[in-house]
């Protein structure tokens, strides 16, 4: 790092006394830089991240050089997907996260003090970027070290590179990362922990471990929620696209939901036999198959993957939302991607990119391409279910980067098998339209679902948190769900759909209703339906349902559209699974029925608690289609 990038940082003290005494510094200026450092000595096709762990060298990591970018795999199976508990709070502001004097029995100020101590005994790399963008994004740093370059590389990939020499003006970070992988075992017992410690002057975070995806990804979105409680505004856990039918009709989707919810398969191109039909649905019994005929599908323009800034800045008077993406990279998911011609246009920018990738949980061997369909294999004999990709948004064909307003907001939930033997919360039809009321209730209860891939396991339906967006949230869940409430207020002419993933019943879709009701809503040009194509859902909590549905000309069989109607789940299935559901938000929301909470949401949350009927929910806030 030359003198004059130095000067244009403005540390804190504690930063500057780990800068001036560390044994070095290297400050990149490019990603190409970046990606030369992940493995020593240069010019290595494959290198060990390890630790001295207590007199003992603990191998973490190993890294492989390949054609294509570089691919990491953690040595233990709990390292390669999200703890959803692994995020504490250091600091005494408001939180409803377990705080670390309460977990540990003792202050931070200790273990904070041994960080700095144990980063000043490194070589360190920085990273300068922007949480949130280029457009008003806070100065950030992480500070990692240089053996763990490929965690660095990966957080440039994601979030909004900065060239240090390049800036204009004083970088003062308003959030630093700070990355010690050793503590995970010496500290913390082998788990997942990343440490929030908010102050006046700087966020800062302590990142234990060396999977980034609590940290370099969700670490980031906690600042940005954190950020957006105190100024009144929402950082959305969603991704969005712009789809244009052949008869050059748009619409602008925007899909939430719980990790694993389909975020990024929305913005995927339908998946489609050798012989180019559909396959939407399969017995999961008979393995009768369902298909349907798409000649010419819609042309998809990507907007964001995970993350969706709802800045007040960029809102107008259309009385629709308006987003952009607050990720410079995506962090894509290939659990999907099991052979060749899955997902042929992006698994063609993944075996030949334009710039190196940073790969993780995939098979590698140095010097050869990375195959994303060759997933690192677990302990258990099973492939990994959260094999990843980083890719940069500029690789992306077709992007949006600039503002747009949102036509429709779809909420995402993974969803279980369900019949009358073993009834279940998988009772969603194909596609529901929700009234405002509802579609706030959803993100409060924000179901995790069925077998999520993203995440270490779970039993049962279990909630994501206030926005799905909960296990990065470091301030408190009722002051989001004004945050939300208010801004659907604020957007009372975008419309609401929920949309389930995996199961309808009986039959498995995997993520086809979501394709599906995507190629639908564009066609039809908005989610404004007349009252004769809906009929109330027998769970008042799913909206409305369909009367019908047909999407280029051919029908879908009313089974997908009304579980209850598949001999197999039948009435008596259904209402199980309904009670089930109900129950479920019940426990949710009796969280967020609390004094702080505003007089409109608690009117909403006593109408799940009464069981009331859908008018009642259409009425708190009415709409006009």
């Amino acid at each position: 790092m030359s003198l004059l990038s130095l000067k244009k940082f403005k540390f804190s003290d504690d930063i500057s006394r780990v800068i001036d005494n560390c044994k070095s510094v290297t400050v990149p200026t490019s990603r190409e830089e970046l990606v030369s450092m992940t493995l020593y000595p240069p010019g290595a096709n494959s290198f060990d991240v390890r630790y001295d762990v207590n007199g003992k060298f603990v191998k973490e990591a190993t890294v492989v050089r390949c054609k294509n970018g570089v691919a990491v795999n953690y040595m233990e199976d709990y390292m390669r997907r999200r703890d959803p508990d692994c995020t504490i709070v250091a600091d005494d502001m408001p939180t409803d996260k377990p705080r670390f004097i309460d977990q540990f029995k003792e202050p931070f100020t200790s273990l904070r003090q041994d960080t700095f101590d144990w980063l000043i005994n490194q070589e360190l790399t920085i990273v300068p970027f922007l949480a949130g963008g280029t457009f008003g994004g806070y100065h950030s740093i992480l500070i990692s070290p240089k053996n763990a370059t490929f965690f660095a590389c990966g957080l440039a990939g994601l979030q909004y590179f900065i060239n240090i020499d390049e800036f204009e003006g004083v970088f003062e970070p308003k959030l630093a990362v700070f990355l010690a992988p050793p503590f995970r075992h010496t500290y913390f017992d082998g788990k997942q922990i990343i440490v929030h410690n908010r102050t006046p002057n700087i966020y800062e975070m302590f990142s234990y471990n060396l999977y980034p995806g609590p940290s370099a990804k969700k670490g980031v979105y906690g600042f940005l929620l954190d950020v957006g409680e105190r100024e009144g505004w929402v950082t959305a856990h969603a991704s969005a696209v712009k789809i244009t039918t052949p008869y050059e009709n748009e619409i602008i989707l925007m899909h939430e939901g719980a990790s694993g919810g389909g975020k990024s398969e929305m913005g995927e191109n339908i998946h489609r036999e050798i012989d180019r039909k559909i396959l939407y649905a399969q017995h999961l019994e008979t393995k009768e198959k369902f298909y349907i005929n798409i000649e010419e599908e819609c042309q998809l323009g990507p907007i964001a993957d995970d993350m969706v800034l709802c800045h007040p800045s960029i809102q107008n008077d259309s009385g629709k939302l308006v987003i952009r993406d607050a990720e410079d990279g995506w962090f894509l998911r290939l659990d999907h991607v099991k052979e060749y011609g899955t997902e042929p246009l992006r698994e063609k920018i993944f075996t030949q990119p334009s710039e190196p990738l940073v790969f993780l949980n995939i098979q590698a061997v140095p010097t050869a391409t990375c195959l994303v369909w060759e997933h690192t294999i677990d302990s258990d004999g099973k492939p990994c279910p959260n094999p990843r990709v980083i890719l940069p948004r500029r690789m992306v064909p077709d992007i949006i980067s600039d503002p747009i307003e949102v036509d429709v907001r779809s909420f995402g939930i993974r969803t279980p098998p369900c019949t009358k033997e073993r009834p279940s919360y998988g009772i969603l039809g194909m596609l529901h339209v929700l009234p405002p009321a509802l579609a706030w209730l959803w993100r409060l209860v924000a179901p995790r679902g069925h077998n999520n891939p993203s995440i270490i396991e779970t039993k049962g339906i279990t909630s994501e948190g206030i926005g799905s967006y909960g296990p990065f949230l470091t301030g408190k869940s009722v002051n989001h769900a004004n945050l939300l409430l208010k801004q659907i207020l604020n957007s009372l002419n975008t419309r609401y759909v929920l949309i389930p993933n995996q199961h309808i019943g009986c039959y498995k879709v995997g993520f086809m209703p979501q394709w599906l009701m995507r190629e639908y809503l564009a066609r039809r040009g908005s989610a404004n339906f007349k009252p004769s194509c809906l009929s109330p859902a027998r769970l008042p909590l799913l909206g409305y349902g369909l009367e019908s549905l047909k999407i280029d000309g051919q029908y879908i069989n009313k089974a997908f559209l009304r579980p209850e109607m598949q001999p197999e789940v039948g009435l008596s299935g259904y209402d199980d699974g309904a009670k089930q559901l109900s129950d479920f938000c019940k426990s949710e929301l009796s969280k967020y029925n609390v004094p702080e909470l505003e007089p409109l949401g608690k009117e909403i949350i006593e109408c799940c608690m009464n069981e009331a009927p859908l008018e009642e929910y259409v009425k708190l806030i009415q709409v006009k289609y």
